[in-house]
């Protein structure tokens, strides 16, 4: 009886510890290789840095405040931007917690561009709360706040979010989208007065 259970038994412990260690760690380290040798600057998070040191990244939100920059999407991750806490905030359409934080948000945007309507994604977060895109219409949206608050024209800022659009994968996977961190860099490039 313990001969054949044994028996038995040997051939599956030794597959569990084979395939533990091909897929729990040869292929992780094979994959982790590749994508060092291939893509270095995805596989380390895409990272931007300045003069050494790291600013931020192209692929996770971060926040901008202020008029003198091109506002984000609201982030559920968190206190904002968090990537330990990435998450949404699983507020529903009835929710009246979120019914409160958009009208407010929409309120307050609202007194910016008066007449115009507000963006959805300006007051409404992803599925993530690290996004780190906004539709073109958002960012256009926020043109002539930015130039007013740079003292730039707002023909030369909304050329700049011109310039900034992505288009969508293969020219049809996804939507058309703006990425922040990479728009408020040039427009930082681009020239402003100092600010007060």
């Amino acid at each position: 009886m313990n001969k054949d259970l044994i028996s038995s038994l040997r051939p599956a412990l030794v597959m569990t510890l084979l395939f533990a260690a091909l897929l729990g760690l040869a292929y992780p380290l094979a994959i982790t290789g590749v994508g060092q040798a291939l893509f270095p600057d995805q596989a380390n998070g895409s990272l931007v840095r300045e003069n050494g040191k790291v600013i931020g990244s192209t692929v996770v939100g971060q926040a901008f405040t202020g008029d003198r920059y091109f506002n984000t999407r609201p982030s559920a991750a968190g206190d904002g931007y968090d990537g330990l806490a990435s998450s949404g905030s699983n507020l529903g359409p009835t929710s009246q917690v979120l019914a409160d934080r958009v009208t407010g948000d929409v309120a307050r945007l609202s007194e910016t561009s008066p007449g115009e309507p507000v963006p959805s994604d300006l007051v409404t977060t992803s599925a993530s709360g690290l996004d780190p895109h906004i539709s073109p219409e958002a960012a256009f949206f926020q043109v002539d706040r930015v130039a007013r608050a740079r003292g730039l024209d707002p023909k030369a800022v909304r050329g700049l979010v011109r310039q900034s659009v992505e288009k969508p994968l293969l020219g049809f996977l996804g939507e058309p989208r703006v990425n922040l961190f990479m728009l408020n860099r040039r427009l930082d490039a681009f020239g402003a007065k100092p600010a007060t």
